[in-house]
Formats: structure tokens, sequence, C-alpha cells
């Protein structure tokens, strides 16, 4: 599933996955993988042929997928030395945070769960333990958790509650539009013309809208009416649409 959504993610560079193991540990599939959905400029070398250059080159994606998550360094399930060492278990946790992260709709297999065996020298001889270590999310667990989804609360909340849902809106939308140097202060006024709207689908969808298809300064209503229409065009197309909205 990850090697067909990285092929699918990175088709247009031509970039082909065989083997997570052996095609992710140099940095060069991570480094595409994140510029492609996160839109993130990593100031490293595309290609890094010697180990030293690749530890270098893992370092700073290791550093920016941590940022990106935010995931303190306790609360991470791989390092820049397990990826390097072609760690499939480490490769697979970072792939699936990865996946999550950028395209939180991507239908990752539930329940994914490995029986791992360590082994460590004693005094007495070899020492081995065994557990279960889950890969993808507990299917339960999910589905627990979107019974409760934040934004079903907010959008529950009494009128006088109003503000809080605006707040609460904001940071969703700067956390996502944010990676792009962009800063959203009023959901009014700065929604109007589908700007931050196309940008925040596409942040949000994991694609690059082609400049060309909108107005990213839009100078009459008409060419405001083309972003938010173009806009709604994607939700419907999306499947995140099931109602009519008026673009005017």
């Amino acid at each position: 599933f990850l090697t067909e959504w990285i092929n699918r993610t990175l088709k247009e560079e031509h970039i082909v996955v065989k083997s997570l193991e052996e095609d992710i540990y140099d940095g060069l599939v991570l480094h595409h993988l994140l510029e492609n959905l996160g839109s993130l400029k990593l100031d490293v070398d595309k290609i890094a042929l010697t180990e030293k250059k690749q530890r270098q080159k893992l370092t700073v994606i290791m550093e920016a997928v941590a940022k990106c998550l935010q995931l303190e360094e306790s609360q991470l399930k791989w390092s820049v030395e397990s990826i390097l060492a072609k760690d499939l278990l480490s490769t697979l946790h970072l792939l699936v945070a990865i996946a999550k992260h950028f395209e939180p709709n991507l239908a990752l297999p539930p329940n994914v769960q490995v029986e791992t065996i360590t082994i460590e020298t004693t005094p007495r001889g070899l020492k081995t333990s065994n557990a279960m270590e889950y890969i993808t999310e507990n299917k339960e667990n999910i589905e627990a958790q979107s019974k409760d989804d934040a934004f079903d609360e907010l959008f529950s909340c009494a009128p006088d509650k109003l503000d809080a849902v605006e707040k609460a809106l904001l940071q969703f939308v700067n956390q996502h539009v944010g990676k792009l140097e962009l800063n959203v202060k009023d959901i009014k006024s700065q929604f109007s013309d589908g700007v931050i709207l196309l940008l925040l689908i596409g942040q949000l969808e994991g694609y690059f809208l082609n400049l060309r298809n909108f107005f990213l300064t839009p100078a009459s209503t008409t060419e405001m009416l083309h972003n938010v229409n173009l806009a709604l065009e994607l939700l419907a197309e999306g499947g995140l649409l099931n109602f009519p909205v008026n673009s005017e």
C-alpha cells in the first residue's frame, strides 16, 4: 500500500519505489515526498552518494518531519541511524506518520501489527523477549475517536460560542496554510476571494494547484467568483461537499 502510494504521489517526477528497505534509506525519495506533499523546501542536495552525505541529508529531513508532525524526540519511532540501516519497522512507522499527517483521508489498512523479538546478551546467555507492535492504528480506536470529532463538538456549540468556533477554525487553517508562509486573521474577509480556500484545499488534499487555473490576486468580482467556483468543484469532486453552496 505504501509503495503504491509513494509511486502514485511521485509519478510525475518519474520516481519508482520497488523496495522500502532499499529505496528509502538514502533520503532521496523522502526528500521528493516531503516537497510534493507538504510543499517543503529542504536545504539539502537532491542526491547524496556517500554515507556521510546521506546521514546529513536524513538529519535535515528527520528534523523537518518532527517539526511538521509536532513530535518530540521521545515520541519518534524512527531515527536517522535506523532509517540509514534500512530498518523496515522504523521505515514503516515513518512513512505511516507522513501519510497520516499529509493525507489524513488515505485509507491505510488498519490493525497492521508485527511481532518483534528482542535478543540481548546476558552473562547467562541470550535472552529473548517478544512484543506486538502496531504499524497502523487499531480500527476500534479510530472509530471511537471519529465519534467524538473535535469539529463536530464545536459546531454543536450554542450561538454564544461562535467566537470559540472561529478561533479553532483559524488555528486549523493557519496550521496548514502556514506552510506556505500565509497567515489568516479574519475568516470572513480573507476567504471571500477564494484564494486561501483553494490553497488550503491543495494543502489538505496533497496536490499542487496550477497557478493558471485560478487568480492568485483577483482584481474583480468575476475573478473572485471563478476562484470560489473552482474551490467548490474541487470539494465536490473529492466527495467533501454533498450539499449546494451559493458561490456568490
